[in-house]
C-alpha cells in the first residue's frame, strides 16, 4: 500500500519542483519525454543501479508524472511513460505559485518552432490496421499537413473498422487508407520512426539517415473486446492517448528537425 505522502506546508515548493528536482528523477523525465523504456534501459542511460532506478520511478509514478504498461512482447517487463499533459500542468501552476505573473501560457501549434526542413515521420505496429493507422492520420490532420506522415506493419493486416470509426468521429477520413508492409519503407529517409507496438519495436530495421526513434508502448485495442462493438471503447481510450501524445510531438519533431538542418549547415 503506498504511503501517504506528507502534507505540504505553507511556503513548501511543490510537489512538482521537489520531484523534478532531483537530478537521478530529471534525467529519468528526460529520457522518458524521448520515448518510453523499460527499466533496464533507463538504467543505462542514467547510469545508476536498476534498484535505485527503479525507486525514483516509484516516486514519479506516486506523483502522478508516470505510469507504466506491461510488454505485450515480455509480460515480465513492463514499458514506463511520462505524462506529458499532467507535467504541464503541474510546470504551469509552480509559476504561479512563487509569482502570479510567472504562471505559464500553454503553447498553441501555431507557435511550435518553424522549420523549412521537410519532416517525415513513421510510425510502426504489427497489423498496421489500427494504432499506426490512426497515428499517422492525426498527425497530418493536427499539423494540418505540414508534417508528412505514413504508417506500416510488420504484419499487416485490413484496416480495423474501429480505427475507422473512431477517426471519422473526429472528422478525419481514413476509411480509403491501405495497410502496408514496413519493407515498403526501409530505403526511405525519416526523421523519425516511432513503434507502437512492443512487438515490432523488436524486428525495427534501421533506416538511411538515422532518424531519432520512439517508442509508445500501446496495447493493441483489437485485443479488447471478442467483438468490434466490445473493443470500441479500447479504440476510443486509444485515440484519446495517441491525440496527447501527437500533440506534443509536433514540437518534438519540429524542434529536433530545425537543429538538425542547422547542424548539417555547419
Amino acid at each position: 500500500m503506498p504511503t501517504a505522502a506528507p502534507r505540504r506546508r505553507a511556503g513548501d515548493p511543490p510537489e512538482f519542483v521537489r520531484l523534478a528536482a532531483h537530478p537521478v528523477r530529471w534525467r529519468l523525465l528526460e529520457a522518458l519525454v524521448q520515448s518510453d523504456r523499460a527499466v533496464r534501459e533507463l538504467s543505462q542511460i542514467v547510469d545508476e543501479p536498476q534498484s535505485l532506478v527503479s525507486y525514483h520511478l516509484r516516486q514519479l509514478r506516486d506523483g502522478g508524472l508516470v505510469s507504466a504498461r506491461r510488454s505485450a512482447a515480455d509480460g515480465r517487463d513492463s514499458y514506463y511513460a511520462v505524462d506529458l499533459a499532467r507535467c504541464q500542468e503541474h510546470i504551469q501552476s509552480a509559476g504561479g505559485a512563487l509569482h502570479p505573473g510567472l504562471r505559464l501560457v500553454p503553447a498553441t501549434q501555431s507557435s511550435a518552432p518553424a522549420s523549412t526542413h521537410p519532416r517525415r515521420v513513421l510510425f510502426l505496429c504489427t497489423g498496421n490496421s489500427a494504432r499506426s493507422q490512426m497515428a499517422e492520420a492525426l498527425l497530418v490532420h493536427r499539423s494540418a499537413g505540414a508534417i508528412d506522415a505514413v504508417s506500416a506493419g510488420s504484419n499487416p493486416k485490413s484496416l480495423h473498422p474501429n480505427a475507422v470509426r473512431v477517426m471519422a468521429k473526429r472528422g478525419i477520413d481514413i476509411a480509403d487508407h491501405r495497410t502496408k508492409h514496413l519493407d515498403e519503407f526501409v530505403g526511405t529517409r525519416f526523421d523519425m520512426v516511432i513503434t507502437l507496438c512492443d512487438r515490432v519495436r523488436e524486428v525495427c530495421p534501421e533506416f538511411p539517415g538515422q532518424p531519432r526513434s520512439a517508442h509508445w508502448s500501446i496495447p493493441d485495442p483489437a485485443l479488447d473486446g471478442a467483438t468490434n462493438r466490445a473493443s470500441y471503447p479500447a479504440f476510443e481510450r486509444t485515440a484519446v492517448e495517441l491525440e496527447t501524445r501527437i500533440s506534443y510531438l509536433i514540437y518534438q519533431v519540429n524542434d529536433r528537425s530545425t537543429r538538425r538542418s542547422t547542424h548539417a549547415e555547419e
